[in-house]
């Protein structure tokens, strides 16, 4: 079965956006590139809620007609060839190539797609929606890259948790810059 691979960057004190959806405190060099575009052989989809979809959608398409996109074109590439899943109540349609849209019945939805054949899927930031699936038990696998920095307030990654969730630590991993990549997976599943 297909699993789900939750990565974002988040501060020290939990939050994934600063207080007007600041994200410059991110701490994103070529060790913390190299380690989060790992995933590209890993998986084949991509997970988006709406608004880091919408985001993604105008920004990256635009990196492959850029001769000077450097080591994003990797992303680009590997983008443009997966299937992007967007799970949004607001949108009535999507442009993007290979793009699928989903209204509702999400654990319903995502269980049958984690039932077909292919890689892997990475959730990308969509904090809003990995925090459904992390009440619906449908993300498989947490890659947290933890920043120095304290933001004191802003948009957190862990509200509404209704239960305990226990996770053990899969692996860790220091990056210049202080940046601390944690993998853990639900400690009831194995790894």
């Amino acid at each position: 079965m297909r699993k789900v691979i939750f990565l974002i960057h988040v501060s020290l004190d939990g939050f994934v956006a600063g207080p007007n959806g600041e994200m410059d405190w991110i701490v994103y060099n070529d060790d913390v590139e190299q380690y989060s575009y790992s995933l590209h052989d890993a998986t084949d989809a991509a997970i988006y809620g709406r608004v880091t979809y919408q985001m993604m959608e105008g920004y990256w398409p635009t990196v492959l007609e850029n001769p000077d996109a450097g080591s994003e074109i990797a992303h680009a590439r590997w983008l443009e060839d997966a299937t992007k899943i967007v799970f949004s109540k607001t949108l009535d349609s999507v442009e993007w190539k290979n793009t699928v849209l989903i209204h509702d019945h999400i654990a319903e939805e995502m269980t049958r797609i984690k039932q077909q054949p292919g890689k892997d899927m990475w959730l990308l930031g969509s904090p809003s929606l990995a925090q459904t699936f992390m009440r619906l038990g449908l993300i498989d696998e947490y890659r947290l890259n933890v920043n120095p920095v304290i933001l004191g307030s802003g948009l957190p990654l862990f509200t509404d948790q209704n239960e305990i969730l226990n996770l053990k630590l899969l692996e860790a991993q220091t990056f210049q810059g202080g940046v601390v990549a944690l993998r853990y997976a639900p400690a009831s599943q194995d790894a």
